[in-house]
C-alpha cells in the first residue's frame, strides 16, 4: 500500500506543476502581437519570420517620461515592445528617480524583481504579506536588491542626484498595481475610500485632485473620482 502511494503521488505531481510556455519546448517563441495573449505567453510567429530585430530593443536607452507627482521616469522592455521576451520569464524596466522623487508603494502579481542600481543611491524597501515585517536597505551604485514577487516594495532616491536603476522581472509581463493609484486614481468614491484608509474627507479629495481625478455629484455628496 505504501508503494502504491508513492506511485500515486508522483503520478499527480505533474498536474500540479505550472503549463509551460512554448518558449521552453524550442529554441524560442517570437510574439504574434496580433493574436491574445495566452495563460503562457503569445502564440509563436512562424520561424521563417523571424529576424534578429525581434531579439533586440532599444527601449531602456533614454529615459523614459517623467510621472507626476513622484519625480520618476519609467522607461520599459516587456513584451509587447519586444516580442523576443515572450514566454522567457523576463522583462526590464529602467527607473530615473529624480532629487526628492520616489518610486511609490506598488506591486508586480506575475513577477519577482530585481533591482540594480547604475547611478546614485535609493532607499529600497518592500512588505512582508505574511508578518508585515519591513525589510529596508540603502543602496548604492553597483548594488542590487530584491523585491520578491507580490509584495508591496517602494524606492526613494536619498541623494542629490538623479538615480538611475534597471529593474528586471521574473516575468515578460509581471503586471503592476500602484497602491496610490488604485486608491486615488480610480473610480472609487470618496466616502469608501475615507473609511477603508480613516483618512478625513478633505485629505482623500486632495488627493484624488493630486492624481488627476474630477468632481462628482454624487447622491448630493460631492466626490472626486477619476
Amino acid at each position: 500500500m505504501a508503494n502504491a502511494g508513492v506511485l500515486l503521488l508522483l503520478v499527480a505531481v505533474p498536474t500540479l506543476s505550472p503549463i509551460p510556455s512554448l518558449a521552453m519546448t524550442q529554441d524560442f517563441c517570437v510574439a504574434d502581437l496580433t493574436k491574445s495573449e495566452t495563460p503562457v505567453g503569445y502564440p509563436c510567429r512562424p520561424p521563417a519570420s523571424v529576424t534578429a530585430d525581434d531579439f533586440h530593443n532599444v527601449g531602456l536607452a533614454a529615459p523614459g517620461p517623467v510621472l507626476d507627482p513622484f519625480q520618476t521616469g519609467l522607461a520599459t522592455a516587456f513584451v509587447t515592445h519586444f516580442p523576443g521576451l515572450n514566454g522567457l520569464g523576463l522583462g526590464a524596466t529602467r527607473v530615473d528617480i529624480h532629487p526628492g522623487g520616489v518610486v511609490p508603494l506598488h506591486t508586480h502579481p506575475a513577477g519577482s524583481e530585481l533591482l540594480y542600481v547604475m547611478e546614485g543611491t535609493v532607499s529600497a524597501g518592500f512588505i512582508s504579506g505574511a508578518t508585515n515585517t519591513v525589510y529596508i536597505k540603502t543602496v548604492s551604485k553597483g548594488e542590487l536588491f530584491v523585491f520578491p514577487q507580490g509584495l508591496l516594495h517602494f524606492q526613494y532616491n536619498i541623494g542629490n542626484t538623479t538615480v538611475v536603476a534597471l529593474a528586471v522581472y521574473s516575468s515578460h509581463m509581471p503586471g503592476l498595481q500602484a497602491v496610490d493609484f488604485a486608491l486615488f486614481k480610480s473610480d472609487l468614491p470618496s466616502a469608501v475610500a475615507e473609511k477603508i484608509t480613516f483618512l478625513g474627507d478633505s485629505e482623500v479629495k486632495r488627493l484624488k485632485a493630486l492624481f488627476g481625478g474630477r468632481a462628482l455629484q454624487e447622491k448630493g455628496i460631492l466626490h472626486t473620482v477619476v
